[in-house]
């Protein structure tokens, strides 16, 4: 993402359940610590929620994925690191399918001045607009927040 000043990376991590963004990052540089970051505030945000041992989390086949810190803290949290294959769209489709719509509807409307500008834009999009605000046809047109309180949960 482009500001004047310079560029801005965005690491974003979604619950595949409920489409809601559960994790984020904003820097600079598109770093180990970019992704790390988005991932420990993934974690504590699920902190009340039952986590099942094993529950994987998929990734992107970029550098920053890959080190230590990243693979280290989901394993402590009793996650499983994936990364798909490399060219396969399905792997990463809901992602996607998410940039697109932020790229369409937060980047494409405005030119921001500065880095700090352009992460305010994207933490109100985020946190305001997709989780709070945002209707999915796939959560029923419920928002994430609302698709989460309402869901149903069913014992075998």
């Amino acid at each position: 993402m482009q500001a004047r000043e310079g560029k801005v990376y965005c690491c974003v991590i979604l619950d595949t359940y409920s489409r809601r963004v559960v994790g984020w990052s904003i820097d600079s540089s598109p770093t180990g610590a970019l992704v790390t970051n988005a991932l420990g505030m993934a974690i504590d945000s699920r902190l009340d929620k039952s986590v099942e041992p094993g529950t994987i989390i998929h990734s992107d086949q970029g550098v920053q994925f890959g080190p230590w810190a990243f693979t280290k803290r989901a394993k402590d949290s009793g996650l499983l690191a994936s990364m798909g294959s490399i060219g396969d769209c399905y792997d990463n489709s809901m992602i996607e399918a998410f940039w697109s719509r932020m790229q369409v509807e937060l980047l494409d409307r405005k030119k921001w001045n500065t880095r700090l500008e352009l992460a305010n834009a994207i933490f109100e999009y985020l946190e305001i607009w997709h989780n709070r605000k945002r209707r999915h046809s796939q959560l029923r047109w419920l928002t994430p927040i609302e698709f989460e309180r309402n869901r149903i949960i069913t014992v075998a």
